[in-house]
């Protein structure tokens, strides 16, 4: 299969897709030379890669390419390109959310502010916890 030679644009393209978050420097700035992201696997550990700035259509050697891939994002070419050209980001090994589960951020919601209990929590489908949520904005308890 023929692929283009990978840009820059890409490199960030696949990094947006996938959820990668752009890392700041020690005193919070943005670097001046390069964007830095990272993104955090199943497993726990953190992946770093660095875009030269401006993140354009310059491309890259195919030494430095075979590096970014290998040990930056950790995918290998069909992943790349199927990410970039279709916006769907590769399975990480990451078990599917079931059907009907809630999300972490309401479950947080919902026992940091609200104040439900795990157990109360443990029953509740996800319309409910949708609807007491809502209760909750609307009203304030």
């Amino acid at each position: 299969m023929s692929r283009p030679a990978p840009t820059r644009q890409d490199h960030l393209r696949f990094c947006e897709v996938e959820g990668w978050r752009t890392v700041r420097s020690g005193t919070g700035k943005r670097s001046t030379h390069h964007e830095t992201h990272e993104f955090e696997l199943p497993d726990g550990s953190i992946l770093r890669s660095r875009i030269s700035r401006p993140p354009d259509r310059t491309g890259y050697g195919p030494a430095l390419w075979a590096h970014i891939l290998r040990d930056q994002l950790r995918a290998s070419p069909d992943e790349f390109w199927q990410c970039v050209r279709t916006g769907v980001p590769p399975n990480r090994g990451a078990p599917p959310a079931p059907a009907g589960a809630i999300p972490t951020d309401l479950l947080y919601l919902l026992k940091d502010r609200v104040g439900l209990t795990d157990e109360q929590l443990a029953g509740m489908s996800r319309q409910t916890a949708i609807e007491r949520a809502q209760q909750y904005w609307t009203t304030g308890k």
